[in-house]
């Protein structure tokens, strides 16, 4: 008996971007609190049970532990607080908390309420004892949203080390061991707090890796760096600071180590990450009929440059293609600021692959920030398909110019390619889909 064929490609050259659109949605939902939480609710404990929590996706993680909570154990106390980044909040009737306080704050640069939350939190959870347990809602972007300096050095000074950083290409891992060490609650410094309760840990991994304790610089977790490490960091990329902040990593404040005993207690799951997003994705894609191919979830390095490794990867791959192709990765680029311009790095790799492709018939791509936010522009990436070439030559546009002033988004607005969906409340960074269909013969 022969095997059966595959099913027949539904996706056309003319349903290409809209085939797309609904592939980072697809990609999107699987990762959203709404779809994770509901199933993985402990029994209470004893005593209290505290939910703290920051991130992007905070707001919807406490909302649908909140909902199961009181359906399935209403008599059990439940309180708590979590930070999420402005217009990330409750999205309406139905997801609004009761019994957990969500409040908001700034991202990606921390303000005075990103400081004031973080101080709630462990004055919070020093309250609690034994027999009590506290639920961490841990996702992408606490780090920002719960700071809260080391002793003796100024929020001004953390914020302007924070956005050096950003400027200066360095790879999250690496930001984020700096803000471990100059902060008084990051790097399980709000577990060792929460002790001699046990702490709980949910997160969304938004980073490449997913190692539990660089997912928004590890409250909960204990750290497993240096102070020296963040300081050969802080000079690898010439950013200069005070004494004060020289004197906390010299003087070898570390935060809480993994063996401390405080921690044996602690269990820690993460709930969702980028290959979730992308196997989604996959799974969408074959059911339509179309080849994937995965290149990870964890890619790092310069957004351009791997946009255009990526083109001419697709047109490598088209020369061979008898059925469309999907090329799906994720992880997090970065973006070394060299002018004036508007962009994160999803629309800056798309700008590269775009200009590589060079309006190559058939192929077409897509690239979001799945928290729906690139960077920080209100467009969560963007999209282009072949027909795109023609139009930006109408238009006038230079792609390498817009490139050289990381003006990405101001090139794609250009062409009404900006993808937006608004914030998703879930984050676990990039997905990034090249759709490559044959060529007409």
């Amino acid at each position: 008996m022969n095997a059966p064929s595959p099913p027949f490609p539904r996706v056309r050259p003319e349903t290409a971007r809209a085939w797309l659109r609904r592939l980072g949605d697809t990609a999107v939902a699987a990762v959203h609190p709404d779809t994770l939480l509901p199933d993985r609710l402990p029994d209470p404990p004893a005593g209290r049970t505290l939910v703290v929590g920051a991130g992007k996706a905070a707001a919807a993680m406490a909302s649908a532990l909140e909902r199961a909570w009181m359906a399935r154990q209403p008599e059990a106390p439940l309180s708590g607080l979590v930070v999420t980044r402005y217009g990330h909040g409750p999205q309406g009737r139905g997801t609004e908390c009761r019994h957990i306080e969500v409040l908001e704050a700034a991202h990606p640069m921390p303000d005075d309420l990103s400081e004031r939350a973080a101080r709630r939190m462990l004055e919070a959870v020093e309250t609690l004892g034994e027999e009590d347990r506290v639920i961490a809602l841990v996702s992408g972007g606490g780090s920002a949203l719960m700071t809260l300096p080391a002793p003796g050095i100024p929020l001004d000074e953390k914020q302007a080390i924070n956005k050096a950083l950003l400027r200066s290409g360095a790879p999250i891992r690496e930001i984020n061991a700096v803000r471990r060490h100059l902060s008084a609650i990051k790097g399980g410094r709000l577990a060792a707090a929460a002790h001699p309760a046990q702490v709980l840990t949910w997160l969304i991994s938004d980073v490449p890796g997913d190692e539990a304790s660089l997912i928004a610089s590890g409250p909960t977790l204990p750290d497993a760096t240096k102070p020296a490490e963040a300081l050969a960091i802080l000079e690898r990329y010439g950013i200069v600071v005070s004494a004060a902040v020289r004197h906390q990593l010299e003087a070898n404040h570390e935060a809480p180590r993994p063996e401390d005993p405080g921690f044996s207690r602690d269990v820690h799951e993460i709930l969702a990450r980028a290959r979730d997003a992308l196997a989604a994705g996959r799974e969408s894609a074959e059911a339509d009929g179309v080849e994937v191919r995965l290149l990870g979830d964890d890619l790092e390095g310069e957004a351009r440059e791997l946009g255009g490794e990526h083109g001419r990867m697709a047109l490598a791959a088209q020369a061979e293609l008898e059925r469309p192709l999907l090329i799906l990765s994720g992880g997090e680029t970065s973006v070394t600021v060299a002018g004036d311009g508007r962009g994160g790095r999803n629309v800056e790799y798309l700008l590269g692959l775009f200009t590589s492709l060079e309006g190559a018939e058939g192929i077409h791509a897509l690239a979001i920030d799945t928290d729906g936010i690139d960077g920080s522009e209100d467009n969560a990436g963007a999209i282009f398909g072949p027909d795109c070439w023609a139009r930006m030559a109408s238009l006038g546009l230079d792609p390498a110019a817009y490139l050289s002033r990381n003006d990405a988004y101001t090139f794609f607005e250009a062409l009404d390619d900006l993808v937006v969906t608004g914030p998703t409340r879930t984050n676990v960074n990039d997905f990034r889909a090249i759709l490559i269909l044959p060529r007409r013969s």
